[in-house]
């Protein structure tokens, strides 16, 4: 793994050194595996009953993150609800992982809805639950329960989310769209990834967008995120620097929210938006310009 100087990421050395606090009632530090079982079914993701770190609780993406009736985000009065249940303050040290196709898929989807919330002190466990798992750290099949306590949202912070006409603007202003979806989405030649949903009308990618597949963002051998080095090259291989506002997009914005930390937290971009209703709602919007093909 390499070293982040950021305590938005951390080692899985760190989370085994603080499992005593994790499975304390003592809401200073709570653990949450985060995951869409749908769509982690077909991958070598351990489910949650099967086994997770002890003294995480589990938060599904869809119905605990997620509102289906409006396809959105949780409003402000759910997520305090939802954080209240589990025994989570606007404190505590929240440390998020997942697995999945992509590490951390939905954990960092989480990461950045608890940001639009305002909480403080939330951290990611680099590589996730694969990399736990594969490198044989304790599991527990023991559900986490802790005493519920008052959870205090702020916010939110409209600076780190995008809407659609914030995309419009962006198209005429030139200000740079990251694609994080796979080539063959981004190309047009699929609309989803194998087994998933086709939730839009249309395939091909927003007009000026820059394809950076989250996959390239993250090391092959062990899914920990590639040094900031790395990292800032391929940006910098589209033409995206530190100093340009940036907008990251996907399919559902779960995807994008990864590189939206990328940018943001691990290379400290001062301006970066996550487009979460991303190609669902470009792609399915009546005479909004697409582009099909590879990238210029």
């Amino acid at each position: 793994m390499t070293a982040h100087e950021t305590d938005a990421l951390v080692t899985a050395e760190w989370v085994d050194e603080h499992l005593e606090q994790f499975q304390a009632d003592d809401p200073e530090y709570r653990l949450l595996e985060v995951n869409n079982p749908t769509v982690t079914a077909d991958s070598e993701y351990t489910p949650y009953e099967d086994g997770h770190i002890p003294g995480a609780t589990f938060f599904h993406w869809e119905e605990d993150l997620s509102d289906g009736t409006t396809r959105d985000i949780l409003d402000k009065e759910a997520f305090e609800n939802l954080n209240s249940e589990a025994g989570i303050t606007e404190d505590s040290t929240v440390v998020l992982y997942g697995g999945g196709r992509v590490p951390n898929w939905f954990a960092l989807f989480a990461y950045w809805e608890y940001k639009y919330y305002g909480h403080d002190d939330v951290r990611v466990l680099d590589g996730g639950k694969g990399y736990w798992v594969d490198n044989d750290y304790e599991l527990s099949t023991e559900t986490a329960e802790f005493t519920p306590q008052e959870y205090t949202a702020s916010g939110p912070y409209e600076n780190i989310r995008a809407y659609k006409s914030d995309v419009e603007q962006a198209i005429e202003g030139g200000v740079p769209l990251v694609d994080v979806r796979s080539p063959a989405e981004f190309t047009g030649e699929v609309i989803a990834p194998e087994g998933l949903q086709e939730t839009a009308q249309r395939g091909g990618h927003i007009p000026g967008a820059r394809s950076v597949p989250t996959t390239t963002v993250l090391n092959d051998e062990d899914g920990t995120f590639k040094s900031p080095d790395e990292l800032r090259e391929l940006y910098e291989e589209v033409g995206i620097e530190e100093d340009q506002s940036v907008i990251t997009y996907c399919r559902v914005g779960e995807r994008s929210s990864i590189e939206w930390y990328v940018l943001s937290e691990l290379l400290g971009f001062d301006d970066v938006e996550n487009y979460d209703g991303s190609w669902t709602e470009w792609g399915n919007t009546i005479r909004a310009p697409i582009e099909t093909g590879e990238a210029e």
